[in-house]
């Protein structure tokens, strides 16, 4: 997939919200599938689950996070960046397999104003890759809530100096796990 593919796969889903039910495995001729979307005002963050290669060259696969401005009511792309997916992306991990209902496993800022004329005063636009336990039904971000996919994979995103607390819901709306996007992430022991 080009960066022009990329763009225009972001701009329809931005438009037409994920499929529902989320892909949970890549079709035929695709490299890519459509993992998170989230906005927040005038900010959005998309994310895709990009498979690279054969199997004959060694194929591998990466999440990456594109972020978006709505300025003029047209959506204008930031930037982006990602890394390694988790072994098996698709499968959707117990929180007893993960060490915890909620994990952050990438994250990204770019500027939104950066045609300034002086290098004070930017404005960023950030975003936070999370991975729900199969017992999460949504996670919340303040007043917003968002429903995690089959697969497990949430996108958060924000424009606040401080990041946000997510919670992690059962279906039921308890509260599973919290984890604030602000403070490092300790690795839960694992047993």
């Amino acid at each position: 997939m080009n960066d022009h593919e990329v763009h225009e796969e972001c701009l329809r889903l931005l438009r037409d919200g994920l499929p529902d039910p989320a892909p949970d495995a890549f079709t035929e001729g695709r490299d890519f599938l459509p993992l998170g979307l989230d906005r927040d005002g005038d900010v959005a963050v998309v994310t895709f689950l990009h498979h690279w290669g054969d199997a004959a060259t060694g194929a591998a696969t990466f999440i990456e996070g594109w972020t978006f401005h709505r300025r003029d009511g047209e959506w204008m792309e930031l930037g982006g960046g990602g890394g390694s997916a988790p072994d098996q992306p698709l499968t959707r991990r117990s929180s007893g397999e993960m060490g915890r209902h909620l994990e952050k496993y990438g994250s990204g800022r770019t500027v939104r104003n950066a045609n300034r004329l002086l290098p004070w005063g930017a404005k960023w636009v950030n975003e936070a890759r999370l991975r729900a336990s199969s017992e999460v039904a949504r996670i919340r971000i303040g007043q917003r809530l968002l429903e995690v996919p089959v697969h497990g994979h949430v996108a958060v995103v924000w424009s606040a100096r401080r990041g946000p607390v997510i919670e992690a819901l059962a279906a039921d709306g308890a509260v599973l796990d919290s984890l604030d996007l602000d403070r490092p992430v300790v690795p839960a022991a694992r047993s």
